[in-house]
């Protein structure tokens, strides 16, 4: 049981001090260069806007990116993905009741071909269209249900410009208001930055890529180097996979932020399951093997601490107790970057069961053929992270 011990704190340990500090919530858009100086001219953008049957909160997404304060040429692209909500209406109705209606286009997405992620599908038909049309410096991709505060844009391109950045990448603020929110939420944010610790991401020398796709400012030019989206067709985590196809080509930047706003609620917790379920076993490569490794780390790193600490003996029992203790304090900055008690943060055994029990489910359902389940669509492929 004492080799257990040692084993269990030296995990927490090097997550605490060799993994990036992905822990401590540093790397914020207000924070690290909290106000990066304005470019001598302000490029060109687009924002390319994938939606499906969003009709629900497409005029607040829209209406934040109409009423940016950006000093420079900004355009609008919605690209309607076979909606029948009328999505594309609300958006036209949001637009022409602005004072920048002439910013919007709206295009009919193209039927799904086959070997494409119904989003990025789309996102390939606005990118294109923009391209062709208005010629963008910078492309600005976002989710239909996102809200930008109004100097966002300006912000990113000011950071995008300073830092050479081809790709700047901001993590969303996810809602956080139900039970199941405020219980879930921070933790999938926290999972994410230790799977991808933003210090990491940001770093030109470490290989590591990723990026959160609610919010991304790709230069055009450097894109079209990695391929376009076009090199990333079928991927189900399509932000990761795109971030890694542009650090490739040059630096890229990620951070925590709460100028950019999820509208997605997730008010019960099946909303999050089906949500983690639709990208949890892509994460593993749809790979069984990967599955029960990545199970039976999770039992390791998350429950072994706490059963050792009321169970164990002599210098097991230490052992445990110090890794809950490091793992508490490592998941406590993440509950107060969203405004909850810091005694949220003795609860992530019990999180980690549900993330379980919910990546099982993901593994589950792609197995039914229901894999990456979103808006009817069924969409995950083996061939994912290939």
């Amino acid at each position: 049981m004492n080799a257990l011990g040692f084993l269990v704190l030296a995990i927490w340990l090097a997550l605490v001090f060799a993994r990036g500090g992905f822990w401590l919530c540093r790397d914020r858009d207000d924070v690290a260069m909290p106000t990066p100086p304005a470019p001598k001219s302000w490029p060109r953008v687009a924002a390319v806007i994938p939606a499906r049957d969003e009709a629900d909160v497409i005029a607040t997404s829209i209406g934040s990116l109409l009423a940016q304060d950006y000093p420079g040429d900004f355009r609008i692209v919605l690209v309607d993905d076979q909606s029948s909500d009328g999505t594309a209406k609300a958006a036209i109705a949001c637009a022409a009741a602005s004072a920048s209606p002439e910013r919007l286009t709206v295009l009919t997405g193209a039927p799904l071909p086959s070997g494409w992620a119904g989003k990025l599908w789309a996102v390939s038909q606005g990118i294109k269209f923009a391209e062709m049309n208005f010629a963008p410096d910078y492309l600005l991709l976002t989710d239909a249900d996102i809200a930008h505060a109004p100097d966002n844009l300006r912000a990113l391109v000011s950071r995008a410009e300073q830092g050479a950045y081809g790709l700047v990448s901001l993590m969303a603020l996810l809602r956080c208001e139900s039970l199941a929110e405020k219980l879930l939420v921070p933790a999938f944010v926290y999972f994410f930055q230790m799977l991808y610790p933003f210090r990491w991401v940001s770093d030109p020398r470490k290989k590591l890529a990723g990026a959160a796709g609610g919010c991304m400012l790709a230069r055009a030019d450097l894109l079209a180097r990695a391929g376009g989206v076009e090199a990333i067709a079928g991927a189900l985590i399509d932000d990761c996979a795109l971030g890694e196809r542009m650090k490739k080509v040059g630096p890229i930047w990620l951070g925590l932020t709460k100028r950019v706003v999820s509208l997605r609620p997730y008010p019960h917790f099946q909303d999050i399951r089906k949500m983690v379920a639709r990208s949890a076993y892509a994460q593993l490569h749809y790979s069984p093997l990967l599955l029960v490794g990545a199970l039976a780390g999770m039992v390791l790193t998350y429950f072994a601490p706490l059963w050792l600490a009321l169970f164990g003996e002599g210098a097991a029992r230490a052992c445990g107790l110090a890794a809950f203790a490091l793992m508490s304090l490592t998941f406590w900055p993440i509950q107060r970057f969203y405004g909850l008690s810091s005694a949220r943060a003795l609860t992530l055994p019990l999180i980690a069961a549900l993330y379980m029990v919910y990546t099982l489910d993901s593994a589950v359902q792609f197995f039914r053929g229901r894999g990456g389940m979103w808006k009817g669509r069924a969409q995950a492929h083996r061939t994912e992270g290939a």
